[in-house]
């Protein structure tokens, strides 16, 4: 940095680059089209991470029924790892990929018994996030999307972004990330998060994005005329223009 540099810097202050609140932004918008989403109900690591496995590609009211079923016909988390494959696989036959579900969530229970000593994941809470995340992702059919719903959505409450696949679909047709995986697209995205938005608030934003992608931002469609986002959106202006 030269005399004029350091002049200009002391003078006017460092230069800042230009704050994009195009999150902030599309938050207040769905806020206002679906109002405040209902409260979650907070589950406990394991708990989270057991519904997580079973949750991807499956509807929310389906897979909500599944974890209920599960309490009530194994009684423990226990006797869930310990039952046969295919009890399991009957069990959970109402979610998508029942069969391969079963496999990855009976092996993920043993591996944690075999490392930890028992069947829990409460002491995640003292180790920091970036480690319970790739300590989390070891295990079968546990990706980013299943750490991050761990961390975030759990009584850990930690700072993390669920990115499921209306979450992709979204923010890729809002030009907000290019078209990547989940890791990529949560890794761009926690750019643009505000640093005063708290796990909660991820929590929130991850429930109306989502709920955009069911409602208006469908796979196939999509009622870009109506969507509440319409403004910010280059793949709507676009698609509007040649209906």
């Amino acid at each position: 940095m030269n005399d004029l540099d350091g002049m200009n810097e002391s003078l006017f202050g460092a230069t800042q680059r230009p704050v994009d609140d195009r999150l902030p932004r599309i938050h207040q918008l769905l806020l206002e089209h679906f109002g405040q989403p209902a409260a979650r109900e907070v589950r406990d690591p394991l708990t989270q991470f057991i519904y997580s496995l079973l949750a991807s590609r499956t509807k929310t009211e389906v897979t909500d029924q599944v974890l209920r079923e599960l309490r009530v016909r194994f009684g423990s988390w226990e006797t869930l790892r310990d039952a046969p494959v295919a009890e399991i696989e009957r069990a959970i036959e109402a979610v998508t990929f029942a069969d391969q579900k079963a496999q990855n969530l009976k092996a993920s229970l043993l591996l944690i018994t075999q490392r930890y000593g028992t069947l829990t994941l409460d002491f995640l809470a003292g180790y920091r996030t970036d480690k319970i995340r790739s300590w989390l992702e070891q295990f079968p059919g546990a990706g980013p999307q299943v750490s991050a719903a761990v961390v975030n959505f759990s009584t850990l409450r930690r700072r993390a972004l669920c990115v499921d696949a209306h979450h992709l679909r979204v923010t890729q047709r809002l030009g907000l990330t290019p078209r990547a995986d989940a890791a990529m697209t949560e890794e761009r995205l926690m750019r643009l998060v505000p640093a005063e938005w708290s796990a909660e608030m991820l929590d929130e934003h991850h429930t109306l994005i989502k709920q955009l992608g069911q409602t208006d931002c469908t796979f196939n469609e999509p009622k870009c005329a109506q969507c509440p986002l319409l403004g910010l959106c280059p793949t709507g202006a676009k698609t509007v223009k040649q209906g």
